[in-house]
């Protein structure tokens, strides 16, 4: 069986799979300055020995300050882990174990970004596995006997949805990113804290927002069963980003828009665990590692062109969310309202100024590219499967490039 033919077959398993994967079911604390209830939390929770976890950037800056006090003034003793300045690797994971373990921690308290986010979720399950090295834990699936240690997130960026997600992207010994699922990740509270993003830079605060569309767009468009109400999670963060993030772009200290957009990068997590990514995420993942730009600077050059080329599978539930925004009535008919919708996204690219990006991708290395995209995407339950040829086809209109193909190697 070619490659295509088998990416064809197997394209619904990932999203089965998924499905007997227990997700967290957390407690959200929302609101300014809500961090500052965490103490209260965990003494509710009856934990006496806790690690804080946050990197070096928000440490100086003092944004842990108001948990620990507030953990002081609840009578919880705490060990604080801050020295993380890099995406999650076996060292950090190591060293926060070893923190972990020392301080007999009963609850992970999570600060940061993805990296941190997803260094905590390793250290969590790893420390219910004492006996096991850490580079024996990256597993595609992770299983922790039991339960890891109990997890409360606070993110820092409105957009990767780490705060929800079972799973981490570690690198190993080699610098090779790979992805772990963690089967049985106790995320038991996620805060949600708008203090925390008001002061990031407008490219960060943008192609965060972009990346927290990307995945609840591509999850709404997934070919995953998923219930009404992850559904409707799903819809309700597109309708945030269009409507928050024009917002928070010119009004940085708008509280009201940036939890929306905190609450709406939540649903994009959830969105991730549920119904999964797609194409825009595999040719993300596959530009970035190989040029090595930012995540969300790679999903907003992507977003686009994956999308229209995926069009005549997608129509109609790109009218859905039309409808839903309120972009189009019911009376609009379904090409007119995707249209539509996918205006709506191109405006957005272009009122937070992501539009002057510039593609890093070169011709001679779409056939490398091309497998690397392929090779990603069997782990999403996507719309349609995109042939080697189709995946050219996207490059090169998101390049501007066209190139002679002699022959397709599927």
């Amino acid at each position: 069986m070619d490659t295509y033919r088998f990416r064809k077959t197997i394209h619904r398993l990932p999203g089965k799979v998924i499905h007997h994967v227990p997700m967290p079911e957390p407690q959200v604390v929302e609101g300014h300055q809500s961090r500052a209830q965490i103490g209260e939390i965990c003494r509710q929770c009856g934990y006496k020995q806790v690690l804080l976890v946050t990197d070096q950037t928000l440490h100086k800056l003092g944004y842990d300050q108001a948990i620990m006090q507030s953990l002081d003034a609840a009578g919880v003793s705490y060990a604080l882990f801050a020295d993380i300045n890099s995406e999650p690797t076996i060292d950090w994971i190591d060293a926060g174990r070893e923190a972990a373990m020392a301080s007999h921690a009963e609850c992970v308290i999570a600060l940061g970004g993805g990296s941190v986010l997803d260094t905590c979720k390793m250290i969590a399950a790893g420390v219910q596995m004492p006996n096991i090295r850490t580079k024996a834990l990256l597993l595609k699936f992770l299983v922790v006997p039991g339960k890891s240690l109990p997890m409360i997130t606070v993110p820092s960026t409105a957009g990767t949805g780490a705060e929800m997600t079972v799973g981490a992207v570690v690198t190993n010994a080699r610098g090779t990113k790979g992805s772990t699922v963690i089967v049985g990740l106790d995320i038991t509270h996620v805060i949600l804290d708008s203090e925390l993003t008001i002061h990031a830079p407008q490219l960060v605060t943008a192609a965060c927002g972009m990346d927290a569309l990307s995945h609840v767009v591509e999850g709404t468009v997934g070919d995953v069963f998923v219930d009404v109400e992850d559904a409707y999670h799903s819809l309700e963060g597109v309708r945030l980003i269009l409507q928050h993030l024009p917002v928070v772009m010119r009004e940085p200290e708008n509280i009201e828009s940036r939890l929306a957009m905190c609450r709406a990068a939540m649903y994009g997590g959830n969105a991730i665990n549920k119904q999964l990514a797609g194409y825009v995420h595999a040719f993300a993942h596959s530009i970035g590692a190989m040029y090595h730009i930012p995540h969300g600077q790679a999903i907003t050059l992507m977003l686009l062109p994956v999308l229209r080329y995926q069009m005549k599978a997608c129509q109609r539930k790109y009218a859905i969310m039309a409808r839903y925004c309120g972009l189009a009535t019911e009376k609009t008919d379904s090409q007119e309202a995707a249209e539509l919708f996918l205006k709506a996204i191109a405006d957005l690219i272009t009122t937070c100024g992501l539009d002057k990006l510039e593609s890093p991708v070169k011709v001679e290395d779409y056939e490398g590219l091309t497998h690397l995209i392929a090779a990603d995407s069997i782990n999403y339950s996507s719309p349609m499967t995109f042939s080697n040829e189709d995946i050219r086809k996207v490059l090169e209109e998101m390049t501007g490039c066209r190139v002679q193909v002699t022959g397709d190697s599927e």
